[in-house]
């Protein structure tokens, strides 16, 4: 069983179509029999159709424990909660962002978009950032595959006080590697009192390798995932949440490569990531996040000198668990299927009150919002490899804003959360829509030729 993503074209969508139903068809339909997706995302769109990016699991031979549900599945919310101001905030992992592409670099913009919201809700790539997590206090931190359910109407989410974490690591030719991996995990129990249920070591361990796709972003295979499932299956009961950290293949000069660009080289360490969150998220309903480990003594002494300020905290650290083992302690619980029934506490796609997005992110987290009427603010700045025109798509009215920055999207949502036309505060101010409607061609419009009217 693997995990492969893989580049498939879907078709223009006809006028008055299901965009939805439409990407759902256009997937199923390029991908082999039997082939489950998890992840979905258009990278560019054009007359030619939308070019998009699949990773799905393949090859699966034994029946599935619990069939995985669709990543396509829809529940239209009925109406939207206004008792608080929920913000949803994503920065697509592995696309390049200019801020949140590398290590936990829109850690500042999750606080400025905390301070202007009642909750936070955002994903592991926006506040990662190696040894350090910084996530607000109302911030609650959900793994990407379940922020799209969310959205998407099938889950909702339980805040807990903490959570019991199975730790899942790769066994290493080297074992100093692992033993800083434990240690990790000890220094977490003893500093801010993780509950660590157990640490399993993997041997013969899960094998990810990562690789750049065609548009450029960050994307991989994954081999041995049968064998983290078994893992999970035979601990079932003791864990809330799963953190795994494993090797991933890349060629030793990519590390350098990286640290000297100055920014301009996509990590090529997340997009696979992603991938192995989204499956075990998916199949087992557990929050789950993934931090590499290194490959060997060698990549461990590189001396990149002085780095990009957003690729420190990955040039300072050894095993880059901590900052996931803080995020899973407190992430929320996954419910779905006759759990997922509203009842007090829970969060819902009803109470999600607007998604801030980089310019030009379509995939499930968009196209959710648009079919649920959340308010989406794509942000100009937040530049990346992403090429769609978010403005063509059928917003409703006042649905869709674009925002230069995160500055001005803290703007938006203080007036959306005011509850006051953003476009009020700007000036020319557009003239009042008035439609002038005779009273006299309304009742004419309204009779019935069958009846005659008296004069």
């Amino acid at each position: 069983m693997i995990v492969r993503q893989r580049e498939i074209l879907v078709p223009p969508i006809q006028a008055g179509s299901d965009a939805l139903g439409h990407f759902a068809r256009g997937v199923e339909e390029r991908l082999p029999v039997g082939a489950v997706p998890l992840r979905f995302a258009v990278s560019k769109s054009d007359g030619a159709g939308f070019h998009c990016e699949v990773a799905a699991i393949e090859g699966r031979e034994e029946p599935w424990p619990r069939t995985p549900e669709s990543i396509f599945r829809f529940k239209r919310r009925e109406a939207e909660n206004a008792d608080s101001f929920t913000a949803v905030l994503l920065v697509p992992t592995g696309v390049g962002a200019e801020i949140g592409g590398h290590a936990g670099d829109a850690g500042p913009v999750a606080k400025l978009i905390a301070a202007v919201c009642d909750r936070l809700i955002t994903h592991p790539n926006v506040v990662n950032a190696s040894d350090i997590n910084e996530i607000p206090a109302n911030g609650l931190y959900v793994e990407g595959s379940v922020i799209c359910r969310l959205l998407m109407g099938t889950v909702g989410l339980q805040p807990v006080r903490s959570n019991r974490l199975l730790v899942i690591l790769d066994s290493h030719e080297d074992r100093d590697f692992v033993d800083a991996a434990i240690n990790s995990v000890s220094a977490a129990r003893a500093s801010y009192g993780l509950n660590c249920a157990r640490v399993v070591v993997l041997d013969p361990p899960i094998r990810l390798a990562a690789h750049y796709t065609s548009a450029g972003s960050a994307a991989g295979n994954i081999e041995g995932l049968d064998r983290v499932c078994r893992v999970l299956d035979m601990y079932r009961g003791e864990y809330d949440a799963v953190a795994i950290s494993s090797v991933i293949d890349v060629p030793p000069s990519l590390h350098m490569e990286y640290f000297q660009s100055e920014g301009r080289m996509v990590n090529p360490w997340g997009g696979v990531e992603a991938m192995l969150t989204h499956a075990v998220s998916s199949l087992y309903d557990v929050p789950s996040a993934h931090s590499p480990m290194l490959e060997s003594e060698d990549i461990a002494d590189l001396e990149p000198g002085v780095v990009d300020p957003r690729m420190a905290a990955e040039a300072v650290s050894l095993t880059f668990l901590q900052c996931i083992l803080k995020g899973l302690q407190r992430s929320p619980r996954i419910l779905s299927g006759a759990e997922a029934v509203p009842h007090s506490g829970t969060i819902t796609a009803a109470d999600v009150s607007c998604l801030i997005i980089p310019e030009g992110c379509l995939g499930l987290p968009t196209l959710a919002a648009l079919e649920q009427g959340i308010p989406v603010i794509a942000v100009r700045e937040n530049r990346n490899l992403m090429r769609n025109n978010l403005a063509d798509l059928p917003w409703q009215a006042d649905k869709f804003y674009a925002a230069e920055n995160y500055w001005e999207a803290a703007g938006v949502i203080a007036a959306l959360k005011a509850g006051i036309t953003p476009s009020s505060t700007r000036r020319p101010l557009q003239g009042t829509n008035v439609a002038r409607l005779s009273l006299r061609e309304r009742v004419s419009a309204t009779r019935s030729p069958s009846r005659p009217q008296p004069e």
